[in-house]
C-alpha cells in the first residue's frame, strides 16, 4: 500500500496502480451507460446517469483495447461490490468506485 497524500490530503489507500481508461461500460442487469475513468488490477471507477448504492453488489463488462493488451481487443466480464459514490463528477454524472471481486475473460462470442 502507498501512503502518499491525495490531493483532498488525505494518505492514498491504493493498493496498485489505477490506469485513466476511457471505455464504455456495460453494467449488467440496467440500462445505465457508463464510461471508465480509470481501472486498476483490483478496481474501477466509472461515470453513470443515476446512483448506484453503496455496497451493492455490481456486474459490469468492458473491452480492453489493443493500445492496451498489445494484441487484440479482450473483453473483461467483471463481478464486485460498490465502496464509494460520488454526486459530483462532471456532466451531472455519478462517479462510482467498486472492487473487482472476480473477473473473466471472454471469448468473441459472449
Amino acid at each position: 500500500m502507498t501512503d502518499k497524500p491525495a490531493p483532498d490530503g488525505q494518505a492514498e489507500k491504493r493498493a496498485t496502480r489505477r490506469f485513466p481508461l476511457r471505455l464504455p461500460v456495460e453494467v449488467a442487469d440496467t440500462d445505465k451507460e457508463a464510461q471508465s475513468r480509470d481501472v486498476s488490477a483490483r478496481g474501477i471507477c466509472f461515470y453513470v446517469d443515476s446512483d448506484i448504492a453503496v455496497g451493492a453488489a455490481i456486474e459490469f463488462t468492458f473491452t480492453l483495447p489493443p493500445e492496451i493488451t498489445l494484441t487484440e481487443s479482450i473483453r473483461v466480464r467483471c463481478k464486485g461490490k460498490v465502496v464509494r459514490v460520488d454526486n459530483g463528477a462532471p456532466d451531472r454524472k455519478v462517479a462510482v468506485a467498486a472492487v473487482i471481486d472476480e473477473y473473466e475473460f471472454l471469448s468473441e462470442a459472449q
